[in-house]
């Protein structure tokens, strides 16, 4: 496997941007990604409780629909909060979408970032679609990752080849995301059902949402089973191991469309599994250290490992405990070596622990990148989680994000 920093779509995939006006600054806020091919499709979406009106029509669409054949994003706007309007201007992104590239509408998947309760001026969007979908092409990726940015300050981007046999496999991901960023993302049921309901109505008062998204694109020829599994495994070590501010988006999304252009040998759950999976995973995790690079205000890039918990995911509650902790970040930011936050951070956690058995190593603090090592002396699990430091920097983007 051989991995690249830049977008390259995989065969018979193409993207295009255009400035719509949903941005005051004038600045590309509206992607499409399309392909060629009918393709399967796997998600996962952000666990909060209150979700922008893109992902219950996702949901919809994946519970009814087998074949999909593009995504459609909007910055500038999160279309959450926004009632049963909300859901309309979604479907009618997708449809418009749709009518433009020939497709049914159940085939585009919708995504949005930006303010959360503000309606989305759907109007502008639709008389933009027709020009996006004739600007369609290969290297159209290089305006699409840019149109999905919001307080970003670099594109996220990387593409992994591997060989399935003579075939060469393709996975293109992009993503966005630099505050609102503590994912949990989790699996959309795959069954008949009616829409949600819609969210509550919007009233006054807004409030900012930056939204983890990523969008991966790969020309394997795979099951649905194999894919959705992968993408388990991927997400679960990559997205849900990052944090920024502690802060779950109402938008985050990572989809997946997988068109079988490379002809390659199929994958499924045990057959060439492993090759896809390892790719999958080093796409994901790639992305999401990318997005812990580029945290609002951030001077430092934390990794925390802890080891010696008694499963996996005590190892990870004690490590985002860490990396959540508000004390311990502003330490990190003075170059303060006041480690007992850390401890106060393990304890309050709640996982089982004795104080004799912590051991602590960290990094020297003047470094741009700090490496955590906490052992907890419970048993032989391990995980290791990405944070930043938080700065005053972080404090102003966010005061005045609007």
């Amino acid at each position: 496997m051989k991995l690249y920093r830049k977008a390259v779509l995989p065969l018979c995939f193409q993207a295009n941007a255009v400035a719509c006006g949903i941005k005051r600054s004038g600045k590309p806020d509206l992607a499409l990604f399309y392909s060629e091919a009918p393709a399967k499709a796997a998600c996962r979406f952000t666990a909060n409780k209150i979700q922008a009106a893109p992902i219950k029509i996702n949901k919809s669409y994946l519970k009814n629909n087998r074949q999909f054949q593009a995504i459609i994003a909007n910055s500038g706007n999160a279309n959450c909060f926004t009632g049963a309007q909300g859901l309309k201007d979604a479907a009618e992104t997708s449809q418009a979408a749709a009518l433009a590239l020939g497709i049914e509408k159940e085939g585009v998947l919708v995504a949005s970032t930006g303010i959360i309760g503000k309606k989305l001026p759907i109007q502008k969007i639709k008389k933009a679609i027709p020009d996006l979908a004739a600007g369609l092409s290969c290297g159209g990726i290089d305006k699409a990752k840019k149109a999905i940015r919001t307080t970003d300050t670099f594109d996220k981007e990387i593409t992994a080849k591997f060989n399935i046999g003579a075939s060469t496999v393709t996975i293109c991901g992009l993503a966005k995301g630099a505050g609102m960023i503590a994912p949990k993302m989790a699996c959309p049921e795959r069954r008949p059902s009616t829409l949600l309901g819609p969210s509550p109505e919007l009233v006054e008062g807004r409030s900012r949402g930056a939204t983890m998204l990523a969008f991966i694109f790969t020309d394997a020829e795979i099951t649905q089973k194999a894919l959705d599994k992968a993408l388990d495994m991927a997400v679960d070590n990559s997205f849900n191991c990052i944090t920024v501010d502690g802060c779950m988006s109402t938008n985050d999304s990572v989809m997946v469309l997988a068109n079988a252009a490379a002809m390659n040998a199929p994958i499924d759950a045990n057959k060439n599994f492993a090759s896809f999976s390892n790719a999958l995973k080093a796409v994901c995790l790639e992305l999401a250290k990318m997005i812990v690079k580029d945290a609002e205000g951030a001077t430092k890039f934390i990794q925390i490992s802890v080891a010696g918990a008694r499963d996996v995911s005590q190892a990870r509650i004690a490590a985002l405990s860490i990396a959540n902790s508000n004390l311990f970040k502003t330490a990190i930011y003075g170059q303060n070596p006041n480690f007992g936050r850390i401890v106060a951070a393990i304890g309050a956690s709640a996982i089982e622990v004795k104080e004799k058995d912590i051991k602590i190593k960290v990094s020297p603090l003047k470094k741009s990148r700090i490496s955590v090592d906490v052992s907890v002396g419970r048993g032989k699990a391990r995980a290791t989680v990405y944070t930043s430091d938080l700065t005053p920097e972080y404090i102003k983007i966010n005061a005045e994000y609007n």
